[in-house]
């Protein structure tokens, strides 16, 4: 699927429902340059919409949506994300939590084309590996249950003409469970930790400070198999780029810049 070409810097390409609005920022590079976004476990653009608007005008994103069916192991979607780039001469990628290991495996797989890995709020490996052994538990009724356990204190808490909660609902009602599972079993399993190694282009990796879900060692495991990595930590929570998308597009616009500097 071959995306198409919006004009230079006012909108943000994506092969997803969702288009951007126009940026905010000045411009500051020459030429525009290709942001591919691999969304988290929802596979979505939900989340990164405030993060995509604080983008400036000369940088053009492509979320990459993941099938709602079939197979969502990493190998599967690897295929989908290097069919959506197929026409991109360059770019940088940006993995953003469960996409963390898909970035370094596209990155692996596309030398010549990917430019920078950002890791955002992500791993190279399980972040909790004590879960692995019950991968079992990882079916379409069980995190059924847990989606339905998370959803209540968002109704409770937060008004109906919430953002976040309106964010939420909209995952929560085009993502079904089963494909959710199939991508839980898929984080237990996966470990890109050589091909991280092996990768020669520069990165970044992003951490929020009050992240329950992505612990700080797995940001500290990056650091120990790419010891060239840029670790910069931001305050907040693991979906940091919803609610202060301002920060984190302030450090890929930085690292971008000093990509294209060199």
């Amino acid at each position: 699927m071959s995306p198409r070409a919006p004009a230079v810097g006012r909108e943000v390409i994506d092969v997803a429902p969702h288009v951007g609005g126009r940026h905010r920022r000045l411009s500051i590079m020459d030429e525009p340059k290709t942001l591919v976004v691999l969304p988290g476990l929802d596979g979505t653009d939900v989340f990164f919409r405030p993060f995509l608007a604080s983008l400036p005008a000369s940088i053009r994103s492509l979320v990459i949506s993941y099938p709602k069916s079939g197979a969502n192991e990493y190998d599967e979607l690897l295929r989908v994300v290097r069919r959506a780039v197929a026409e991109l001469p360059s770019f940088y990628v940006l993995g953003s939590s469960f996409s963390g290991p898909l970035a370094v495996m596209l990155a692996r797989a596309e030398p010549e084309k990917v430019r920078g890995i950002i890791l955002s709020a992500t791993f190279v490996r399980s972040p909790r590996q004590r879960l692995n052994r019950f991968k079992f538990a990882a079916v379409g009724p069980i995190i059924w249950a847990l989606r339905a356990a998370r959803r209540i204190p968002v109704w409770l808490l937060r008004r109906r003409e919430d953002p976040f909660r309106r964010a939420k609902a909209e995952t929560w009602s085009c993502i079904p469970a089963h494909c959710l599972a199939s991508r839980v079993r898929a984080v237990l399993e996966v470990d890109v930790r050589d091909a991280l190694r092996t990768c020669v282009q520069p990165v970044l990796c992003v951490a929020f400070e009050n992240d329950q879900l992505i612990p700080r060692a797995s940001a500290e495991e990056i650091l120990l198999h790419r010891p060239s990595t840029k670790l910069v930590m931001l305050p907040g929570k693991h979906l940091a780029m919803y609610s202060d998308p301002s920060r984190l597009a302030d450090e890929v616009v930085r690292f971008i810049q000093d990509g294209e500097s060199t």
